[in-house]
């Protein structure tokens, strides 16, 4: 029996990445099958989200100003950028995982949702997805475009059309904003309105928060 569960576990934790692939194409069954919240399904998906999560984190730090004159030091070469791109984009995904999960869970109960904060983390982790997508399809394009300038300061990717094409990212940043939308819908059966309002509630908690830390930071 117990080699029978061990088994069942494992072809549910490989469902579940399918699922992470498939929720680009297809997000609604991937989000209905969130609906479960028992402990098995939320074991079942964990290894996914958090491969998700670890993505979108190197992808997100890849777009951050630190990244973007890292290799201005003539001390860092391309193993050092990987290196801490890898790492830092752990810390830097896992931490947003569980500050925008626990603002989306805030947010989406002061509509009504019963939801737990699990599922709202794992929510979350799902709609991530295009942001990882950008791991693999827009950072390579850009840097065999732009090379080791893309990570300088004053690079030839600063020009007109570097900005123009960093400013895509936000376009898989938008997307996850997207199927967020529809995740939230989709696992509390709610209106597209309802809906809608349970991630401006938490894009607003998140902004004003930002905010309040830029000020803060102005101000020291």
């Amino acid at each position: 029996m117990a080699e029978v569960a061990r088994a069942s576990s494992a072809g549910d934790e490989r469902a579940w990445l399918l699922r992470a692939v498939l929720v680009l194409q297809s997000p609604r069954a991937v989000f209905a099958a969130i609906r479960d919240d028992s402990d098995e399904a939320a074991e079942a998906r964990q290894e996914a989200a958090g491969a998700i999560v670890w993505l979108a984190g190197i992808a997100g730090v890849l777009a951050t100003s630190v990244a973007s004159r890292f290799l201005t030091n003539p001390s860092r070469d391309w193993l050092v950028l990987f290196a801490w791109a890898f790492i830092a984009g752990g810390i830097y995904g896992f931490a947003l995982y569980l500050a925008l999960g626990k603002v989306l869970h805030i947010g989406l109960r002061r509509l009504g949702s019963q939801g737990s904060f699990r599922r709202a983390r794992h929510l979350l982790a799902y709609s991530a997805a295009p942001i990882a997508l950008a791991l693999v399809l827009y950072w390579p394009i850009r840097i065999a475009i732009y090379g080791d300038d893309l990570f300088k300061f004053g690079g030839d990717d600063s020009g007109a059309a570097g900005d123009a094409s960093a400013w895509l990212f936000y376009a898989f940043v938008a997307w996850a904003l997207v199927l967020l939308v529809i995740g939230v819908r989709t696992v509390h059966g709610w209106t597209w309105q309802r809906s809608l309002a349970g991630v401006a509630t938490a894009t607003a908690i998140v902004g004003g928060l930002a905010l309040g830390v830029s000020l803060l930071y102005a101000l020291t």
